[in-house]
């Protein structure tokens, strides 16, 4: 993976107890999803929010209400909303190469399927990275059949100005030895740093990756909360816009506050973590 080149952002998944209840909320913010169908594992099912750059948002939930998931567990039946990402990669048996020999734990690349509510079967290589599938480092997925099968810009996102995921936010414990371990997974160089009072967090933000590393400044803060029970994992998604003013006309934004050298403004979302755009 070179660091000359910004590694693109497959998809960002958000997980809860009720599938139904999460496509809600994002309708209610403006953001309406689609059903995208039952995962080959017979457990899961999702709705996505496609965005133009190809890249989309990922609702997960189990089909049956309660049952034992293989993906994410914790994450769907805690409500936890983001959760896990995902790095869309050319050669997926070469980049699994080169993390293994980074001392990384890999899994896969694995054959997938999904069948959409038209009947059209969706096929994909996926690799799973470190001990949590996308938690903190992101797992890497490879087409097998035409990328538009699996996602297409949504209707609700077009004329927005919302291109796609531009950062995920991934809240941390011990921020120097995540920043050392996200550096050599994308050949990636110093991150900036800086504290941020209104998240919450220390923050280091890599210019050769989509990714921002978030360690709670307060043990009693919504960051932390969420480190004691779920894990290290995704806090926040932050999408891109080419047109700021056509996206707060579209959609329910907050307030716009600093984001290093950027603004962000965090969409008005009845979810767990948060989604916010940046410009």
């Amino acid at each position: 993976m070179s660091g000359s080149d910004l590694p693109a952002v497959d998809h960002a998944v958000v997980a809860g107890a009720d599938l139904e209840s999460l496509g809600s909320a994002f309708t209610d913010a403006g953001l309406g999803t689609e059903y995208g169908g039952e995962h080959s594992n017979g457990v899961t099912h999702n709705r996505v929010l496609g965005f133009a750059d190809g890249s989309y948002l990922e609702l997960i939930s189990t089909v049956e209400p309660g049952a034992e998931s293989p993906w994410w567990n914790d994450a769907i039946h805690g409500d936890a909303g983001p959760c896990a990402w995902a790095l869309a990669v050319a050669d997926i048996g070469a980049e699994t190469r080169r993390i293994s020999d980074l001392g990384v734990t890999v899994e896969g690349p694995d054959y997938y399927t999904r069948e959409r509510p038209d009947g059209v079967t969706i096929e994909w290589d996926l690799t799973g990275v470190g001990d949590s599938l996308g938690a903190t480092l992101p797992f890497l997925v490879a087409d097998r059949t035409p990328r538009e099968y699996r996602i297409t810009e949504a209707e609700s996102v077009a004329g927005t100005g919302i291109t796609g995921i531009a950062e995920v936010v991934v809240c941390v414990s011990g921020l120097d030895g995540a920043v050392e371990r996200f550096a050599s997974f994308f050949e990636a160089g110093t991150p900036e740093r800086t504290t941020h009072e209104g998240f919450g967090a220390g923050l280091a933000r890599f210019a050769d990756a989509p990714v921002t590393l978030a360690e709670p400044l307060s043990d009693t803060s919504w960051l932390a909360d969420r480190l004691d029970r779920f894990g290290p994992l995704p806090c926040a998604y932050l999408l891109g816009s080419d047109d700021p003013e056509a996206t707060a006309d579209r959609i329910d934004l907050g307030g716009s506050e600093p984001w290093f050298d950027e603004a962000v403004r965090w969409i008005d979302l009845d979810v767990a973590g948060r989604i916010g755009v940046l410009g």
